[in-house]
């Protein structure tokens, strides 16, 4: 399959090149009758999209969304839908410089080293710039899961040393938009926005965490073994560009307690239900979703490319120093966390339409064969 499909009952393929003439995606799977218009998507690449503040890589790309096919006066039509954004501030002259010359911790040598070939203007699709059309298919994802009332919400939870203090259960989407660095807590966000504009300035790069909670998550979702939902979202978000570690729940930090620490305890819910107390799992058990918020952290390493000089070498193999030109992101975090959030909803979707096929209602014909 080439690796850039993801999913199995939502299926998403997503194409393009960072310096080529558009990106996007093909999504299949899609239930009907889902409200979708361009502007529910655009939300999300506006989040994503280069040139947004002074923290990120000035490239200026509006990154308006066209969608093509699958939407008809603003619902879903069950069929494949089709989403392209159109590259406008390309500039691959700017990497000519580097054709020849492998980025110290880019993917410029292990791609040549797999297909023989790669595109050396910005990387091709190692480049962030591919979850473009990830953000895309996670935006549709969001307004299937708004159908069962379910939120994803991300934010950056730290930048090198320095940590917010967030309640994952009483944020708000306005609290992580009030500040370009994406930190809902406002202590955290002045400091961090010193560190990364310092580290520009030095030609140095930073990273850090983001931190995300799905809340309304139906309890079910998930498989006992192979496909279990935490190991689900472990390989979505770590499949994003920089992400070097994920936690759920509790994650390393469960290593230290004992046990009778560890352990959630239930509670009757309303409803009869069971409901989970402490929630050190994360709102999964057994690989599968308890009705808890999911709550999880993915480490991003420093940007790769930085202005500072290294050593590295040509596809020749002769030594070399590169010090890298071109418009790049100091700090990667303020624009993972919509990248996060869309492979959370990616995930969630995708298991959302597989779990009303595990169970039959009452009544159905195979039952009353039975």
């Amino acid at each position: 399959m080439g690796g850039s499909t993801f999913g199995e009952r939502f299926a998403v393929t997503t194409f393009g090149e960072s310096h080529g003439g558009a990106l996007g995606v093909i999504i299949d799977g899609c239930p009907a009758r889902i409200e979708l218009n361009e502007a529910d998507v655009q939300v999300d690449l506006d989040r994503r999209r280069p040139g947004q503040s002074r923290l990120v890589t000035q490239r200026d790309e509006a990154d308006r969304v066209t969608i093509h096919s699958g939407v008809f006066e603003g619902l879903t039509l069950g069929t494949p839908i089709g989403m392209t954004v159109a590259n406008t501030d390309a500039r691959p002259g700017a990497y000519a410089d580097m054709a020849a010359v492998y980025r110290p911790s880019h993917a410029d040598f292990t791609t040549e080293a797999k297909y023989g070939i790669r595109n050396w203007q910005g990387g091709g699709r190692a480049s962030a710039r591919e979850t473009v059309g990830r953000v895309a298919a996670g935006a549709v994802a969001r307004r299937i899961l708004s159908t069962v009332g379910t939120e994803v919400l991300g934010w950056v939870s730290s930048v090198r040393d320095i940590n917010a203090d967030v309640d994952p259960a009483a944020l708000r989407r306005d609290d992580v938009e009030a500040d370009p660095t994406r930190c809902p807590d406002p202590a955290a966000a002045v400091p961090m926005t010193a560190a990364i504009e310092a580290a520009r300035r030095d030609g140095d790069s930073l990273g850090g965490v983001v931190a995300c909670v799905a809340r309304g998550v139906p309890a079910g979702l998930g498989e006992p073994v192979f496909d279990k939902l935490d190991a689900e979202l472990t390989g979505a978000v770590m499949s994003l560009p920089a992400a070097k570690g994920v936690e759920i729940g509790s994650g390393f930090a469960g290593t230290l307690m004992t046990g009778r620490q560890h352990n959630d305890e239930f509670a009757p819910g309303p409803d009869g239900r069971p409901v989970t107390v402490t929630n050190r799992s994360g709102g999964i058990q057994g690989g599968i979703s308890n009705g808890a918020d999911i709550v999880l952290r993915v480490a991003f390493k420093p940007t790769a490319t930085i202005a500072s000089e290294q050593k590295t070498v040509t596809s020749a193999g002769e030594p070399t120093v590169l010090a890298a030109r071109g418009r790049h992101d100091p700090c990667v975090l303020p624009r993972a966390v919509p990248m996060v959030e869309a492979m959370v909803c990616l995930v969630l979707a995708d298991h959302l339409l597989r779990q009303q096929t595990t169970q039959l209602a009452p009544g159905t014909a195979a039952q009353t064969q039975a």
